[in-house]
């Protein structure tokens, strides 16, 4: 059935089960590259499979021109964890200056409403794709986030820093999304027909530079590893039957491994449609899992117009190197570590280099 986000405040017992599916691939048929990813076709097949009386939510993370972007994560986390807000506050809906996909998509909290998760998408040089990779490093605020914004005057880092060393912080910290599933189905082209008898690229011109016996994964599916194992440290179930890897499109052209492809492709329908039913049946019988105890689902933004002013103050300050007594960047800036002043903080290093007027670093000869 269509999810309905009402039944989000039901009572566990009164609501169905549901899902969220997700096709991770960064292709879509609008504008560049002109052509729906596989992903988006696994995910509407799994979404017809799966039972008629389970709540169905998907999403498809492809790029289309003009749409906003995931934004990457600002590692808070490692200034304080308890500068990382749960849901991540470093972004938030309809920003013209920063937009943010994940919460024009709402998905932290569509994560939080569903009882599990599938997560389909192709491996892009040993790894997930980019689109993938920044929904999870966004997810770091799932597991330990702050919940309580006001305690840290929205994004003021020492006041953070001091709340992770309370003792208050341990009963704050926890994983949100405790005790939900996620499954994993990662897929490859196999190398187009672009490698040689010898597992080489044909083109290479040094062939003897590396040896292809020695590729970073026994099992194609650990490409996915870091999702998963981000998942299990968040309290998120991931059984290994749940977690596949399917390879297809061996010696063909990447333009003859298309989503109108796979049907004539032998045991590719048939593994994914396994690991579908699979799927349903461990999320099946283990059941609805209770909300945790800060949600996403339904969470009000507090307004921190007063916040930001007095952070935009600090802001100025460390521009012009004054920054706070006692604080991080001011053990920094008395040990020479970063350098990091100046009025335009739009300039790169690059710039700066190349600029003659730009002052060198203090320890540099004139």
């Amino acid at each position: 059935m269509r999810p309905d986000d009402r039944n989000g405040d039901k009572p566990i017992d009164e609501r169905p089960l549901r899902v969220l599916v997700i096709a991770g691939s960064d292709r879509r048929q609008y504008n560049c590259p002109g052509v729906d990813s596989k992903a988006r076709a696994f995910m509407l097949r799994m979404a017809d499979r799966l039972p008629a009386e389970w709540e169905i939510d998907y999403e498809d993370l492809g790029n289309v021109y003009g749409r906003s972007i995931i934004r990457s994560c600002n590692a808070c986390v490692s200034t304080s964890m308890a500068l990382c807000c749960w849901p991540c506050n470093c972004y938030g809906p309809d920003d013209r200056r920063e937009p943010d996909l994940m919460w024009d998509l709402d998905l932290y909290a569509r994560l939080d409403l569903a009882d599990a998760w599938a997560i389909i998408g192709p491996v892009n040089w040993y790894a997930p794709s980019s689109n993938l990779k920044l929904m999870f490093d966004r997810l770091v605020c799932m597991s330990g986030g702050n919940p309580r914004e006001e305690l840290i005057d929205h994004k003021d880092p020492e006041l953070a820093m001091r709340l992770e060393r309370s003792p208050e912080w341990r009963e704050l910290s926890r994983n949100h999304l405790e005790g939900r599933t996620a499954a994993f189905w990662c897929y490859g082209d196999g190398g187009g027909a672009e490698v040689g008898e010898d597992g080489r690229p044909l083109v290479l011109r040094h062939p003897a530079w590396f040896d292809p016996a020695r590729e970073p994964f026994a099992d194609d599916r650990d490409a996915y590893g870091p999702l998963v194992w981000q998942c299990r440290y968040s309290g998120i179930e991931v059984p290994d039957e749940l977690w596949r890897h399917q390879e297809f499109g061996q010696d063909r052209t990447y333009s003859e491994n298309q989503a109108e492809h796979l049907a004539d492709q032998p045991g590719v329908y048939a593994a994914f449609d396994g690991w579908v039913d699979a799927f349903a049946r461990f999320v099946g019988a283990k059941g609805r899992v209770p909300a945790g105890r800060h949600r996403a689902h339904g969470h009000q933004r507090p307004a921190h117009r007063w916040q930001d002013l007095k952070l935009a103050w600090r802001d100025r300050r460390m521009r012009l190197g004054v920054p706070r007594a006692g604080s991080s960047p001011a053990a920094q800036q008395e040990q020479g570590l970063n350098h990091d002043t100046g009025w335009n903080t739009h300039r790169s290093e690059g710039e700066k280099l190349r600029d003659p007027r730009t002052d060198r670093r203090p320890d540099e000869k004139r």
